[in-house]
């Protein structure tokens, strides 16, 4: 897939398939992550790679947060979304993003913006495989159960997450915000 055909195909994809994803596509994804740019050329990012048991505990956890989510949603909207957060879309992996933790607030900034370039790395190395992905924040609405599930010590901290699987369909493209870029670019001289 041409590099500009992977970047505009990316997509939030929230139903997969129950196909198993091969350990080599997960390798090369987290490859492609790991080449990432980083402050200061730290690669200050770790990745911990959760299926099976684990991943139906982090689904617990995630519904519970879904649930106090969608209080006021439509019944049928509400149980969707709470199904999805149960069972990751039905992705049978998901990849967790970790970085050093760091009270200086500069170096915080760098190890979180580093992390998030081999974030972004991966979701297009996803996507070229023909793979679906999904940056997560929300399960870390329960934060200190996800760190208890995998044993995240607090010396790292949890970027995001996204399940990994085949998807049942690559959703539309959603329309840009100032697609001409007329106003988010300023030119100065």
């Amino acid at each position: 897939m041409e590099f500009f055909e992977v970047l505009y195909g990316r997509r939030a994809v929230r139903k997969y398939k129950p196909d198993p994803v091969s350990k080599e596509d997960i390798m090369k994804i987290l490859d492609a992550a790991n080449y990432a740019p980083s402050g200061r050329n730290l690669q200050q990012w770790e990745f911990i790679v959760v299926s099976g048991k684990k991943k139906e505990e982090l689904g617990a956890s995630y519904e519970v947060v879904a649930q106090a989510y969608t209080a006021g949603w439509a019944e049928k909207a509400r149980a969707e979304f709470i199904d999805y957060a149960r069972t990751y879309g039905g992705a049978p992996v998901i990849i967790v993003v970790l970085t050093d933790f760091s009270e200086d607030p500069g170096i915080r900034r760098m190890n979180l913006e580093s992390a998030s370039a081999a974030m972004q790395n991966m979701l297009l190395a996803a996507r070229a495989l023909n793979l679906g992905s999904c940056w997560m924040t929300g399960p870390l609405n329960d934060e200190a159960r996800v760190r208890q599930i995998l044993n995240i010590p607090d010396e790292k901290e949890i970027v995001a997450l996204t399940p990994i699987g085949y998807p049942v369909e690559f959703p539309p493209p959603l329309p840009r915000i100032d697609p001409d870029l007329s106003q988010k670019v300023r030119w100065l001289e």
